[in-house]
This record gives C-alpha cells, structure tokens and sequence, in this order.
C-alpha cells in the first residue's frame, strides 16, 4: 500500500511541474487513446453480435432437412431460391473474402 502511495506522490509532482500547454496535450493524448479504445471496444461489440447472429443461423439451419427450399444472399439485399444439401457442412465467411468450411 504505501509503495503505491508513493508513486501516487511522485506523479502528482510530476504533474505539478508541468505548464498548462503540457497539461493540455496530455489531455488531448489521453482523449485519444480513450476514443480509440471505445472504437476497438465498439468492435469487439459488434463482433460479438455478429458471431452470435451465425451461431443461431447455423443452429436453426441444422434442425431442417435435407431439401428444403430457402433464400441464399448473395450480397446484402440479393437473394435467390436454394435447397438445402447438407445442413452439416457449411461454408463460413471469416472475411476479406475467405471462407472456411465447417462439417458439424
């Protein structure tokens, strides 16, 4: 506890010995680096939701059979009528163009 005390103590005399334009780009530093960990933390976030997305997508196509008629995207707003193969292997977009394909 007390070294911790001690290194608080250093750090406000440091910051005391700084003028206020050096406050100031301290400040616009931090305000930084805290927008772009809330950028990278957005991310994450929206990974998260996307991963849990394709999950149910893979569950809900695993319990229809064989044959079944349903709607392929090939882009954001382009479907065309399909049938189901194999709802047990299934190619995965990782991105960038690459695709994985996963047998359940």
């Amino acid at each position: 506890m007390a070294s911790s005390d001690q290194g608080r103590v250093a750090i406000e005399e440091e910051l005391n010995k700084l003028t206020v334009e050096q406050v100031r780009q301290v400040k616009e530093q931090v305000d930084g680096e805290v927008g772009l960990l809330q950028d990278s933390l957005n991310r994450i976030r929206t990974a998260a939701v996307r991963y849990e997305m394709a999950s149910k997508a893979l569950h809900n196509l695993s319990v229809h059979p064989a044959g079944k008629q349903m709607l392929v995207p090939l882009t954001a707003s382009l479907y065309v009528p399909g049938t189901l193969d194999d709802a047990h292997k299934v190619l995965i977009d990782i991105g960038t163009g690459y695709y994985v394909e996963l047998d359940s």
